[in-house]
This record gives structure tokens, sequence and C-alpha cells, in this order.
């Protein structure tokens, strides 16, 4: 089997790293919930433990209740 090798230089690596193109996802990424992008069920329950997190410290008089089992 013969293939093509391509040989980067550490400069080059290190510059590419840094690079904007490196740290935001392509324009044309297709949005798979779960897998590009959180699955919307995750998201509820993200938004529910927001909710019950700010309810607990706007009354902090009360005890923490233990979660319930799913």
């Amino acid at each position: 089997l013969a293939g093509t090798r391509i040989i980067c230089d550490r400069k080059l690596l290190l510059e590419c790293k840094n690079s904007p193109v490196a740290r935001t996802p392509p324009c044309c990424l297709p949005q798979t919930p779960g897998v590009t992008s959180l699955a919307q069920s995750s998201l509820v329950k993200l938004e529910e433990l927001k909710e019950r997190n700010e309810s607990e410290e706007a009354m902090p008089g009360e005890q923490p209740r233990a979660p319930c089992p799913a």
C-alpha cells in the first residue's frame, strides 16, 4: 500500500494551534443533538438544574433536598 506522508515542522504546528480557524467549528457543520450540540433533553435538564439552584440560593434557610432516584 502506498500513501502520502505529510511532514510539518514544530513551528507550523504551533502556529496552527493558535489559529482562529482551529478554535471555531466549521460553518457548514450539521447540528446533531448529542453529537455536535447538546441533546434537547440535556438542554431541558440544564435549565431545570439552573432554576433549582437559583431557587435554593433564594431560600437559604431550607435544607437541601436529596436527589430523587431516576
